[in-house]
């Protein structure tokens, strides 16, 4: 089985399993924060932050993605300032004192990763191999479910014996490395411009002059 993969679906796996590893480090302690820590905070206030995040990521994911679709820069800078504003969220956690804070977050959070994900989403269908597809959108499923996995079990631990605070600026800095990562292919995704299709022509120019060597 081929497995290799070419250098913008790499680096986009990599940004990813990066990414969202550092937010699994929240996952298993957001609740127990907002209770602990925010005035008035409930049960009903962490469901009601979670329903803000996923409204706002639901609502604007299509608007953002035809957005996105219009050119690979526009995806690539929305992937970017997207990722970038979602890893600085939990500086916000560590100040917040309020249910509105909290909110207000929530909200700039679903919106960040309605963008991030519109362009990643975008970039990363164009630079798919041939005959890789599901395996290429398998490889990333992966990624990003054993990573934030592992960091639950270790976000628990980091509590115990550090602080929310600790935490939070922690995810932040592994979020920025997420993005970091992101700024190794610009190059590779702007200059070719309509991704996927020239990565396609270019794999059928060199399937055809292999075939002409062989007559």
């Amino acid at each position: 089985m081929n497995l290799k993969l070419n250098k913008v679906i790499k680096y986009l796996i990599y940004s990813d399993l990066i990414f969202y590893t550092g937010w699994g480090l929240i996952s298993p302690i957001f609740a127990i924060f907002i209770i602990d820590s925010i005035v008035g905070g409930t049960v009903f206030v962490v469901g009601l932050s979670a329903a803000v995040n996923l409204i706002f990521r639901s609502l604007l994911r299509v608007p953002f993605g035809i957005y996105a679709d219009k050119s690979q820069r526009k995806a690539y800078y929305f992937m970017v300032f997207g990722l970038l504003v979602s890893a600085l969220i939990p500086l916000g956690y560590i100040i917040s004192s309020s249910p509105w804070h909290l909110y207000v977050l929530q909200a700039l959070l679903g919106a960040s990763l309605a963008m991030s994900t519109a362009g990643w989403t975008g970039v990363f269908a164009k630079y798919m191999d041939r005959g890789k597809e599901s395996t290429e959108w398998g490889i990333d499923a992966v990624a990003v479910g054993i990573g934030p996995g592992i960091a639950g079990a270790v976000g628990g631990l980091a509590v115990t014996y550090f602080s929310f605070s600790w935490v939070f600026a922690a995810v932040t800095l592994i979020g920025l490395a997420g993005v970091i990562i992101l700024f190794f292919i610009k190059k590779d995704v702007l200059k070719n411009g309509t991704g996927t299709g020239k990565l396609f022509v270019h794999h059928e120019v060199r399937r055809l002059k292999k075939q002409r060597h062989h007559f």
